[in-house]
């Protein structure tokens, strides 16, 4: 799997890109326990590259599952370790309501827009 390349896995959909030495991830479809491993290799991957900022944007995502908001969280933990900024791009009832709900809100800096993510204004 390469890290530039989009990728479907079932109702998941990935795509990459760059702005400068940001990596910005366009998530869409279903993010659940069926797809969350893929998005999981997707996202080491990435990481691999060490991009000073990783932007996950799942403002197209249909459902978030609990397994895509621990995959989430799970990435932000490796993400710290690596001193790499994780922004989740999340508008919406499917996204945002349920991260806020579970407080992830808290610890993952959350955005309405990627605009805003890249400026970095919460």
């Amino acid at each position: 799997m390469n890290a530039h390349e989009p990728t479907r896995s079932g109702r998941l959909s990935v795509v990459p890109r760059h702005s400068g030495d940001t990596l910005i991830v366009h998530v869409t479809g279903d993010l659940d326990v069926l797809t969350a491993p893929t998005l999981g290799t997707y996202l080491d991957v990435a990481l691999a590259d060490a991009p000073s900022v990783l932007i996950v944007d799942i403002t197209e995502l249909e459902f978030l599952s609990s397994a895509g908001i621990g995959l989430l969280v799970e990435t932000h933990r490796l993400t710290g370790r690596a001193g790499i900024s994780l922004r989740v791009v999340a508008e919406g009832p499917a996204t945002s309501r349920p991260l806020q709900r579970m407080r992830i809100d808290e610890i993952i800096d959350l955005y309405p827009t990627v605009a805003e993510a890249i400026s970095g204004r919460v």
